[in-house]
């Protein structure tokens, strides 16, 4: 007789469990036939009952793709192109939307989401190449859209650097949407683009609590950091906006406008919101989560889901999946409105207009094979 090791969160992760992917054909389960050394051990390098689970390296692989530009026909987002330089976010973000993605490579959305990355080397290249077809119109292409583009691994990789530096020698419009303050690093490359009406940035804070921050987002930059990010990058003269999102009912939604009210002190002129989303193998993690973080929460908050669900955890509808139904739901983008505009954010309906004011009309297409100096190229 077996019985299961039950899952325990770790240290500086946020999944509690690595559950196989819905494509997987078995499912793993990690057990202690009781053979242990002792208590705590299972005796095959797995702790037992009443040890700490260890802690998970990162590791980082290359991911061999062909192409760096991915489309979608979304109403959801104001963009139909975007780029991802890494798969897998090591921020471990518990609600991140990605997580089901990594499936698709026979990893776990669980914990191997953040422990097992892969990284875009041939990135710039590839997007160099893209951009020089002749047939190629150009639009704003958004970065940070399913994983976080300045995650840690890029202080060592610089690929969404490279990217940036193809993006300023074309002269094309781009996004930005991160949690990480190590964006201005590439404030050189970033603030003669604003002046040239090439870039908006999008902050996200999600907490101003920095013990939930590390237990919702546990990788990435404390609220105080991604706030001082945000009042950089607008004194640089680069529009940046702060995104609250998930609103997550019970645990951090109470923070709705003191996080725009700081993120108005910093300058910010733009922000959004989006309510927690769960869909597949989110669900059943979020769900863990809960247990292993807030067990006296965990039934109120599940609870309050179902109620901007229509009964359910996720509604996958098109205009229903960022923003819900139901009364709390409503009151949530009720509350977003009135202090949008006791604040002055959104002004000249920015949230609607999209990313209009971006100049798509400045882009120079790359050369078929660029000249060495080319990513010297300045804006004067």
């Amino acid at each position: 007789m077996v019985d299961l090791i039950p899952d325990k969160p770790r240290k500086g992760r946020g999944a509690v469990s690595n559950a196989s992917g819905r494509y997987e054909p078995f499912t793993r389960v990690a057990i202690d036939d009781g053979w242990g050394q002792d208590p705590g051990s299972s005796g095959f390098g797995e702790p037992g009952f009443g040890a700490d689970p260890p802690p998970r390296p990162t590791e980082v692989t290359w991911d061999a793709t062909r192409t760096i530009i991915a489309r979608n026909t979304s109403p959801d987002v104001p963009f139909d192109r975007s780029i991802n330089p890494y798969r897998g976010c090591e921020h471990g973000c518990i609600y991140c939307f990605a997580r089901p993605s990594h499936a698709w490579l026979g990893y776990s959305p669980g914990l191997d989401f953040e422990t097992k990355l892969l990284a875009k080397p041939e990135a710039a290249s590839l997007l160099r190449a893209e951009l020089a077809r002749k047939n190629y119109k150009p639009e704003p292409i958004g970065l940070g859209t399913n994983t976080d583009p300045y995650q840690p691994i890029e202080k060592r990789l610089k690929i969404t650097r490279q990217i940036l530096e193809v993006l300023r020698d074309t002269r094309h419009p781009f996004t930005i949407v991160t949690k990480s303050n190590l964006i201005l690093r590439d404030l050189d490359i970033l603030a003669p683009m604003a002046q040239a009406r090439l870039v908006r940035v999008m902050i996200s804070v999600t907490t101003l609590d920095r013990k939930l921050s590390r237990v919702m987002e546990p990788r990435a930059p404390t609220p105080e950091r991604r706030l001082q990010a945000l009042r950089t990058l607008n004194a640089a003269g680069v529009p940046a906006g702060v995104l609250t999102a998930p609103m997550i009912p019970a645990i951090n939604d109470h923070e709705l406008e003191a996080l725009l009210e700081a993120a108005a002190r910093a300058g910010a002129t733009t922000a959004g919101y989006v309510l927690l989303r769960l869909p597949l193998e989110i669900k059943d993690l979020f769900a863990e989560w809960l247990e292993a973080h807030f067990p006296d929460r965990k039934s109120k908050v599940l609870k309050l889901v179902r109620e901007t669900r229509d009964g359910a955890l996720y509604q996958p509808e098109f205009g229903l999946r960022q923003r819900g139904s139901g009364v709390y739901a409503d009151l949530l983008a009720q509350r977003f409105s009135r202090a949008e505009r006791r604040l002055g954010l959104n002004r000249g309906g920015f949230r609607h207009r999209g990313l209009g004011d971006l100049d798509c009309s400045q882009f120079e297409p790359p050369p078929a094979k660029p000249k060495a100096d080319k990513r010297q190229l300045s804006f004067l």
